[in-house]
């Protein structure tokens, strides 16, 4: 089966994340992929389990001769985006692409060049997408299908390889897809994420990155005796919203500079809420950042009345770089191994951030690999069956570089 044709199937399957949960899976429903992917690894023979954290494990044994080899993870993620509807997914496949504008089923929405220049590059591909009432799902379905193939490839045709081992986990879309991850249990030398991005794309240096909630307590009684009583709550997270630099947000930055991104606005006169991502490439910035918060909290409240305002920060994951350049021939080899399947790598900074960050951090040395999806997150997502076979082809090639290595 060829990766797009799991795609297809894993999309259908709802594996939504949950922002404002505290337990790792944030939501029962991965484990309605998680076990059916347990169960399909273990028919490809590898050993495998999933846990209560909805973690999948699994792992193929080295064919004879290759046992001295290091042990390589490939990781990738099951749940998909809180912030745009994944339930009821249609997707839809576009033969021969003609590389233009295309109308998103009866939604009104159009997939447009103007929006995604790259489009006309993946003219003549066969494009998948959504109708565009809900995501695709390839972020990060795309990613379990391509490892998924590799290991029936590697299983049907006899190729000679190394220990793999692979770990579909949950969460990481809500930043908390490592809080359970047992590397030693994984028992890999080093690995790669599978995770979003072109095809070719080798990530090595990613954001730091935070979240916060800020919590607003008003006070309300009728307006028509409100002088000098009321405090408007959902007036005062505006103010708040305001404050925040207007040039420092996801629409206004690019390459290395951090933003402010205002994920989640919701309130009244009583109460009001407001959720943030915090990201910079530069781990002082983000401290910064954190430190804005604090400042425009302590003014509010000098405002209004002490406790009216409050704010939770989060840390969610660091660069991984700092860590990867300490073991570049984790890098060096998926560039090679890239290069050497005709495609171009891409090794620019992500603004973003993939289980891979921490996991370097937690001693697996763990770069990220593109699945050759595009425009995730939203109803605009869309993915070739040409870029995913490409990826498939690039991790055929980093087994068989790490077959050839003694440990």
């Amino acid at each position: 089966m060829r990766a797009y044709e799991r795609l297809l199937n894993y999309v259908k399957i709802h594996t939504a994340s949950a922002d404002d949960a505290e337990c790792v899976p944030s939501t029962e429903r991965q484990f309605d992929l998680a076990r059916p992917l347990c169960d399909e690894l273990k028919a490809l023979g590898l050993t495998a389990e999933v846990d209560e954290h909805c973690y999948v494990r699994g792992w193929l044994p080295a064919t004879p001769g290759r046992e001295d080899a290091p042990c390589v993870a490939f990781i990738a993620h099951v749940d998909t985006v809180p912030d745009f509807p994944g339930e009821g997914v249609k997707p839809r496949v576009i033969e021969n692409y003609d590389g233009g504008d295309l109308p998103l089923g009866e939604s009104g929405r159009v997939l447009t060049v103007k929006a995604f220049p790259h489009l006309p590059k993946l003219a003549r591909r066969t494009l998948i997408v959504s109708d565009g009432t809900t995501l695709l799902g390839a972020d990060d379905k795309a990613g379990v299908a391509e490892v998924m193939t590799l290991l029936e490839e590697l299983n049907e045709k006899k190729i000679p390889h190394g220990k793999v081992a692979v770990c579909f986990t949950p969460d990481e879309e809500v930043g908390r897809g490592t809080a359970f991850f047992d590397v030693l249990r994984l028992g890999a030398d080093f690995g790669y994420t599978i995770d979003g991005g072109f095809e070719g794309e080798v990530v090595c240096e990613n954001f730091n990155a935070a979240a916060a909630t800020v919590s607003v307590e008003g006070f309300n009684v009728h307006p028509g005796e409100a002088t000098g009583i009321m405090k408007n709550a959902a007036l005062i997270a505006a103010e708040f919203a305001a404050a925040l630099p207007a040039d420092e947000t996801p629409a206004t930055t690019g390459g290395r500079k951090g933003f402010y991104h205002l994920t989640d606005l919701s309130g009244n006169v009583e109460t009001a809420t407001l959720r943030y991502i915090l990201r910079d490439h530069d781990a002082g910035k983000l401290e910064e950042k954190k430190a804005t918060f604090e400042r425009l909290v302590a003014s509010c409240n000098e405002k209004y009345g002490a406790g009216t305002v409050k704010v939770e920060i989060r840390d969610q994951y660091r660069n991984m770089k700092e860590k990867i350049d300490e073991t570049p021939f984790v890098v060096d080899l998926a560039l090679e191994a890239t290069r050497e399947c005709g495609v171009t790598p891409i090794c620019d900074p992500i603004r973003g951030g993939t289980d891979g960050a921490t996991l370097t951090r937690m001693g697996l040395p763990c770069p990220n690999l593109g699945t050759g999806g595009f425009g995730f997150h939203g109803p605009y997502e869309h993915i070739t069956v040409e870029g995913m076979d490409a990826v498939v082809r690039i991790l055929h090639a980093i087994v068989r570089r790490v077959s050839e290595m003694k440990k």
